[in-house]
């Protein structure tokens, strides 16, 4: 009988994720086929992925929004199919019992505990075998480094003391999250899970990881024509982009100190495809004209046979929550499968997914591919 599988959002009423819990329930009720999901296309054994009928949808907000309402904007910017919203209406509103509000907690343990109490209750009210849980919350701004990030017992010690704010909310999410026996999947660039004490209590523990940064738009372009330019033998001398984005995510990264990370993350992926010395600023523009829209412009500087100097350009359009749906989805299925066939610390055949993979420094998307459905493939025979 197939193993039902908990799918806890952090940020569960935002774009993302209200697009994500509307596609899973339109799917559900045959009202669309799984464009986007990437785990259709995997050749895996039956019954290794949970089915779209046998995730449960729960999660975590700062915001008290209804889903419904969510939805409804969404719809009115474009992003929702009209004559959708009356078809899962109540399916969002089964959701919507699901949610919780962010705790606050006299100290951060507190909060913590708080938030894994959520989750265990989630998962044995309706008795699931697994809950992965995915952060898909506004991205924060880089972590100030401190002592106890690097030694679980001084950050446990820490995370006790009264009006000390020790880990971002991020972090604290993923604390929470392995304290509660839950795999966590960070779709943000936010630090998340990436301090040494905290991939040392999913050690411990022994939970998978994964992360960081939905892949989506232009650095997916990126992925796949950086690795041209090399193959090619071609000298990339230049590679600069400008963002224009309208929308939640457009307001969060406004603010330079929030955008901070996300540009260092993308900025670490081209890095790696072409090497430290290619000039590659990038620019994040908040327009509000542009609703749910994303639109990125590159504009790419290479030189070949007798220094002969080109260039390429591209422009990229769409809707990124429409674009991310898919892999929150993809990466529910595949993180349980990986967790109920005992693999354990950071999940670098998910790198696929993400512009600042954890657990392996390849960005080849082709190389990723391959990576991927050879391990997807695998999972049966783990189990």
């Amino acid at each position: 009988m197939p193993e039902r599988t908990g799918l806890w959002l952090v940020g569960a009423r935002g774009s993302v994720a209200t697009t994500a819990i509307s596609g899973l329930l339109a799917m559900r009720s045959g009202l669309t086929g799984p464009d986007g999901c990437v785990t259709e296309r995997l050749e895996v054994a039956p019954g290794v992925l949970p089915g779209w009928g046998e995730l449960v949808v729960g999660g975590h907000d700062l915001v008290d929004t209804p889903l419904e309402k969510k939805a409804e904007q969404l719809t009115a910017g474009g992003l929702l199919p009209a004559g959708l919203l009356p078809a899962i209406r109540d399916g969002l509103r089964a959701v919507e019992a699901d949610l919780r509000p962010v705790p606050a907690g006299r100290t951060q343990a507190e909060t913590a505990a708080r938030l894994a109490d959520d989750l265990r209750e989630f998962r044995t009210r309706h008795g699931l075998s697994a809950v992965v849980v995915i952060n898909v919350s506004s991205t924060e701004p880089p972590t100030v480094d401190a002592p106890e990030h690097h030694d679980l017992d001084a950050l446990v010690a820490a995370l006790d003391e009264p009006g000390r704010e020790v880990l971002p909310g991020s972090s604290l999410a993923a604390y929470a999250a392995v304290s509660a026996g839950c795999p966590f999947v960070d779709f943000t660039p936010s630090t998340g899970i990436r301090l040494p004490a905290l991939t040392e209590f999913a050690r411990r523990q022994g939970l998978p990881y994964a992360g960081s940064d939905g892949k989506t738009g232009e650095t997916l372009l990126r992925s796949v024509l950086a690795p041209m330019f090399a193959a090619r033998a071609l000298k990339v001398r230049s590679w600069s982009g400008t963002n224009l984005l309208g929308g939640g995510d457009g307001a969060t990264l406004a603010d330079p100190v929030k955008a901070a990370g996300k540009l260092e993350s993308k900025a670490r992926g081209l890095a790696a495809l072409l090497g430290d010395d290619v000039t590659a600023p990038l620019h994040i523009d908040h327009v509000p004209d542009l609703g749910e829209q994303k639109t990125a412009w590159d504009h790419v500087s290479f030189e070949g046979f007798l220094g002969a100097r080109m260039t390429l350009q591209f422009t990229w359009t769409g809707y990124d929550s429409a674009l991310a749906a898919p892999l929150v989805l993809d990466l529910a299925r595949l993180t349980a499968a990986a967790y109920r066939a005992g693999e354990t610390g950071p999940l670098g055949q998910l790198a696929f997914f993400f512009k600042d993979p954890v657990g392996t420094d390849e960005h080849r998307f082709a190389e990723q591919a391959r990576v991927l459905a050879e391990w997807a493939a695998s999972l049966g025979r783990q189990q």
